[in-house]
């Protein structure tokens, strides 16, 4: 048959319009199920066992992983693989999530009696309340759907979809109980890019030692344009005769010298060049902050200074690198 675009178009919006529907009805009949839930989870002193088949087995894989992304131990079990081997993964001290929408596929019904016989308790996401899933689980939360959305009304969508929102939905709940901060989330991320913002500090990307430009407040222009050349940063620090920080002098600084002064701008000391009280960071700072203060300033490098002693420096062009700008 031939389809106009808006046919297909209208088509598409209603299905997903039928997908959010049933999650807006069954969020409205949401009990306290899911909270015990939640609660038996945080308080799981092993790990959370996703368990399903088909369709709900790809959704209990994303759920697992989400669940593991946020600090709770857990991994997918494929039904019927347990019987396989796979069920001697399964501890006592394990939760098992049991995702089915009809709870009565052959496969995660046999499943039943070896967990009730491991002694892990079970929780059931189930769309029939009346099946054997739901008359085995210790929790039953439930996902019944009016209508899949699909017109044959045969494939899995309403369904996969509402079993997936309960799962982040359990997910969130156990964050909130754990307490889960951004640095914590960013822990269990280390590659990604919250985790480098949230982990990498000023320290692990610096120049320092042989790396550092430093120069002596005594010298002149043409003295520190050699270690600014050398150095590859575009700046150096200035210090006194005890190494304290007192000064920055930047390609910046010079091309503003040398507009006012032209030639003689070599032969001037550098204490007169140099911008004094320059920005700073302390090595634990994180890199995320150097970048806003580097924003904020309109800056391309920040000194690491520890009592007042410059110990390192940091580059825009090394931030952009390590994936924090």
């Amino acid at each position: 048959m031939n389809y106009s675009d808006s046919e297909l178009l209208n088509a598409a919006k209603n299905l997903m319009r039928t997908e959010a529907n049933e999650i807006l009805r069954s969020a409205e009949n949401l009990g306290l199920e899911i909270v015990n839930a939640a609660r038996e989870i945080f308080a799981c002193e092993g790990r959370v066992v996703v368990v399903g088949l088909g369709k709900s087995g790809h959704v209990g894989r994303k759920i697992s992983a989400t669940l593991a992304s946020l600090g709770t131990p857990s991994f997918f079990l494929h039904a019927a693989e347990a019987f396989h081997g796979d069920l001697g993964m399964v501890r006592r001290e394990d939760i098992g999530l049991l995702i089915s929408n009809s709870g009565a596929s052959s496969e995660i019904v046999a499943l039943l009696p070896h967990f009730r016989r491991i002694g892990a308790k079970m929780i059931a996401v189930t769309g029939s309340l009346t099946s054997p899933l739901a008359q085995h689980a210790d929790i039953i939360i439930n996902a019944h759907v009016e209508t899949e959305g699909d017109p044959l009304q045969l494939a899995p969508m309403s369904s996969t979809t509402l079993e997936l929102a309960i799962g982040d939905a359990l997910a969130v709940l156990v964050e909130t109980l754990r307490g889960l901060r951004r640095e914590d989330f960013a822990l269990f991320h280390p590659g990604g890019t919250l985790g480098r913002k949230l982990l990498t500090r000023a320290s692990d990307l610096m120049g320092t030692g042989e790396q550092l430009p430093v120069v002596k407040k005594n010298v002149t222009v043409k003295d520190a344009l050699f270690v600014i050349t050398g150095k590859g940063y575009g700046a150096t620090c200035v210090v006194d005769e005890n190494n304290n920080l007192i000064g920055i002098f930047t390609d910046g600084d010079l091309r503003r010298l040398m507009e006012k002064s032209g030639n003689d701008a070599f032969n001037t000391k550098i204490d007169d060049a140099m911008t004094r009280t320059p920005r700073t960071i302390s090595p634990e700072a994180l890199a995320a902050e150097a970048v806003r203060i580097m924003e904020q300033k309109e800056i391309s490098v920040l000194i690491v200074t520890e009592n007042n002693k410059p110990v390192g420096i940091v580059h825009i062009h090394d931030l952009l690198k390590a994936g924090i700008a």
